[in-house]
């Protein structure tokens, strides 16, 4: 929202241990990964997203732009999803 020029809109969806998080605007600038440069103070949030996500998708649409992360709910090394107890 902080970057949207106008109407934004977030979905998000839960789905076998996964979120699904899609963010949609209607600027048509597509988001870019920035070269790494200690100086710079901000700007780190796809690249934080891209650390986090399983899958990252970025759609042109016929106005704006429609991205889609995939961020897996695991706190267990074995997959077990976060919040869930694992069958004894």
């Amino acid at each position: 929202r902080k970057y949207a020029p106008g109407p934004c809109l977030l979905r998000l969806e839960l789905s076998e241990g996964s979120v699904q998080i899609t963010v949609w605007d209607s600027d048509t600038t597509l988001p870019s990964v920035r070269a790494a440069d200690a100086e710079r103070v901000g700007q780190h949030g796809l690249e934080i997203v891209m650390a986090v996500s399983q899958s990252l998708c970025v759609h042109r649409e016929p106005v704006g732009k429609r991205i889609t992360a995939s961020v897996v709910l695991a706190d267990d090394p074995d997959g077990d999803a976060a919040g869930r107890q694992a069958a004894t």
